[in-house]
């Protein structure tokens, strides 16, 4: 027997925890993670704007700088951005995945239809589809700078001002983290039932944290386009 028929017979282990559903719910909580701590990370720097345009203007050509001369001039910026895309890939695949699989287990309807979770439960699909079209907007946004109308490179101060001076931009901006909020909140409480770090006394902890980590991601994330529609940022 060869190697490729010994392979084909028998899926390798990683292959075989991905086909299973709690592979799948355990990729969905790891890639979360790694998700929120990008959020995070990248909240902590819009906050500069506060500061002036020096301050974040700064910030964006150190992201673009950090790492040299081991790495090249924006090597991070792109291996950080693979990173995040295959996270938010193997989110979402899975999540689809694990969706189908629950349809397929029931496919009619409950007779007796209850409030079987909270809101944002129930609407961790339609908030993923939200976040997934954001993104794109986003890049698009002040990435590319495609839809940008200041389409400054280098000059992320002007971009953001520009952006939120615009009423739709805020709009998409403001509902997109609001989705954002229910979304960790949510999907942390489950991250931590997958990987086995809740339990009777821990409970409390992790409900608390799940909602803190929410209300503050998604006060400081909005704080920024509040910011610019008020003129305390300009």
């Amino acid at each position: 027997m060869t190697t490729a028929t010994r392979t084909a017979r028998h899926p390798s282990t990683l292959l075989t925890l991905w086909r299973s559903t709690v592979g799948k719910k355990a990729v969905m909580a790891v890639s979360g993670l790694v998700m929120l701590l990008y959020l995070v990370a990248h909240m902590l720097g819009n906050l500069k704007v506060f500061f002036g345009p020096d301050e974040i203007n700064g910030y964006a050509h150190w992201l673009r700088t950090l790492g040299e001369p081991f790495l090249r001039y924006e090597w991070f910026l792109w291996i950080a951005r693979a990173g995040l895309l295959a996270a938010v890939v193997a989110h979402g695949v899975s999540a689809y995945q694990l969706s189908r699989r629950d349809l397929a287990a029931r496919p009619t309807k409950y007779v007796h239809q209850r409030r079987r979770a909270s809101y944002a439960t129930r609407t961790m699909r339609w908030g993923g589809v939200i976040l997934a079209l954001f993104i794109v907007w986003h890049i698009l946004d002040l990435t590319t700078l495609t839809v940008n109308p200041a389409a400054q490179h280098g000059h992320p101060y002007q971009n953001i001002v520009a952006s939120f001076g615009q009423w739709y931009s805020c709009v998409i901006y403001i509902v997109a983290m609001l989705a954002v909020g229910l979304h960790v909140r949510h999907g942390f409480w489950s991250a931590a039932q997958t990987l086995g770090a809740n339990n009777a006394r821990t409970d409390r902890v992790l409900k608390l944290t799940a909602n803190g980590l929410a209300l503050v991601l998604t006060v400081g994330f909005l704080s920024v386009p509040v910011a610019v529609m008020t003129g305390v940022v300009k």
